[in-house]
């Protein structure tokens, strides 16, 4: 995709009611940590449904310069050739781009012994630290130093199949200590390991690859080891983004109609789909999808974000918007990024009545919002104020929006597509 400028703006008016079809693309969320695992073995890789957005961008120059070749193929999929030069050291530049290339720890370290990594970048929601990925690593054998550039590891040898118990059910250290553990020497246990789809769309990837996991879907997982020699490259097919599926119903929700959102997968979002149930959308299942319609107006509910299979924090910012419209009062409380109420100001700038205390939002619903110039300050956020956006009164200018490209596959143009009254500038 092109890329994008600073001086990009999308901008947006009151629309209503949407109606059509919109496909969800693959998930910003999977394809990162799919792309890393294809460090762990020598061979040509193909990944189907590749989301075009920027993190993929940034994820491909970081393992172009660890060695790898990726080009793609065709808008949605990527072709990954491994010829086993790998060096095994990230450019600061690089790293310091994008929070997930802190995912190619696991399959260095594992694989090669080695690795130095800068401390990963991208969105800012306050800390989070790396210590369970590293307790995690150490366990298995590997020794890492933390220096003004980042961090340095090393392991003699194999690693070793260790019982690995994390305090809190971490993305992140999960997928690395399961990419570390499919090649180490022997049985690993990863007990209270994160639970959600991409997790399950990371292992199925890993077996196509010739890893052994057992577990899947469950907080234990269980990886016995094999020789890094026997892994083997594949195909796989992204799973579907459903975060970008709940984006295109909040749409919905705040400017009412029906639409079909095409390749959502139900069983990923069962908690958040309850809670958009009972704020008054009528979601039903069809083959390949979700049908979705709202026709009045929602009535305010209280929301908590929890791990999975609990409500995400991504689909956060766009419950807070949905409650700026809705009827009555809610109480959003965040238990888990403590910087994540940073868009509120924006919100507040359309109109929205949110009062913010420690880690929970107060949303007074507003029977309208008013449009204004907002920033982007991340990616959820900044989907969320374009939805916001197309509900309020007026025009609405979003600037900032290369967040929104990081994560979101032509948010604009899928929106339009629905009768938004949408269009990007720049």
């Amino acid at each position: 995709m092109s890329s994008p400028t600073s001086e990009s703006v999308i901008v947006c008016s009151q629309s209503g009611p949407l109606s059509g079809k919109v496909t969800v693309p693959g998930a910003k969320n999977s394809v990162l940590k799919l792309m890393a695992a294809t460090l762990l073995a020598d061979g040509v890789y193909e990944l189907r449904n590749v989301p075009d957005i920027t993190d993929v961008d940034y994820m491909t120059d970081l393992l172009v310069a660890l060695g790898l070749d990726i080009e793609r193929i065709d808008r949605y999929c990527l072709r990954i050739v491994n010829s086993g030069r790998i060096s095994p050291v990230a450019p600061f530049a690089l790293a310091d781009r994008i929070r997930a290339s802190v995912n190619v720890l696991g399959p260095l370290i594992g694989r090669f012994g080695d690795v130095q990594l800068a401390l990963p970048g991208g969105d800012d929601f306050g800390g989070r630290p790396i210590d369970m990925h590293l307790s995690g690593l150490e366990a298995m054998g590997a020794q890492f130093d933390i220096t003004e550039d980042g961090v340095v590891g090393r392991a003699t040898g194999r690693l070793k199949g260790a019982d690995i118990t994390f305090a809190f059910p971490s993305v992140g250290a999960t997928e690395n200590i399961l990419m570390a553990a499919v090649v180490a020497d022997g049985v690993t246990t990863i007990s209270n390991a994160a639970r959600e789809p991409e997790i399950g769309d990371l292992c199925a990837m890993l077996r196509s690859m010739g890893a052994h996991i057992d577990g899947v879907g469950t907080s234990t997982l269980v990886i016995r080891g094999v020789s890094p020699a026997s892994m083997q490259s594949c195909v796989h097919e992204v799973v579907s983004d459903r975060v970008q599926a709940a984006t295109y119903i909040a749409a919905v929700a705040m400017c009412g109609g029906d639409i079909d959102v095409l390749r959502a997968v139900p069983g990923h979002m069962e908690m958040l789909l309850t809670r958009y149930a009972d704020m008054g959308m009528s979601i039903l299942p069809i083959d390949d999808g979700l049908r979705v319609s709202c026709h009045q107006r929602l009535s305010s509910v209280d929301v908590a974000t929890l791990p999975y299979p609990g409500i995400a924090t991504d689909y956060k910012p766009l419950l807070v918007a949905m409650l700026a419209t809705a009827d009555g009062t809610g109480i959003v409380t965040e238990n888990l990024y403590p910087g994540r109420f940073r868009y509120i100001e924006e919100l507040q700038k359309l109109g929205a009545d949110i009062s913010v205390d420690g880690h929970h939002a107060v949303v007074r619903g507003r029977e309208h919002l008013v449009g204004a110039t907002v920033v982007a300050p991340d990616i959820r956020a900044g989907a969320a104020l374009v939805v916001a956006g197309l509900a309020a009164q007026g025009m609405t200018e979003i600037h900032d929006v290369h967040h929104i490209d990081r994560g979101y596959d032509n948010l604009v143009g899928r929106l339009a597509s629905l009768g938004g009254s949408i269009n990007r500038i720049g």
